[in-house]
């Protein structure tokens, strides 16, 4: 079976399963790492706005934009990955 955050010991029988491997690996932490991002930008930028200087929430929400991208880049990767392993629900 394949792993979702490390390269499995044992791969299934399935054409290019290590480069799925890498491709779902890649997805899951694209899609975790943006997510904080994501989070810690909408704190700053509407939880905190009192203590945060104008230049730094302009900054956040720019990014907000830029890593809800990304999340849903990654969740392509790993679309794309557990098409490719023979899953058809994602």
């Amino acid at each position: 079976m394949y792993a979702q955050f490390t390269i499995a010991k044992r791969l299934p029988e399935v054409k290019n399963a290590l480069r799925l491997q890498k491709c779902l690996i890649l997805g899951n932490y694209m899609m975790l790492i943006s997510l904080i991002i994501i989070l810690l930008c909408i704190t700053a930028t509407f939880v905190l706005n009192d203590y945060v200087a104008m230049f730094w929430q302009i900054f956040a929400h720019i990014n907000t934009i830029i890593f809800a991208g990304a999340l849903k880049l990654g969740y392509v990767l790993r679309c794309i990955a557990l098409y490719g392993f023979g899953r058809k629900d994602f």
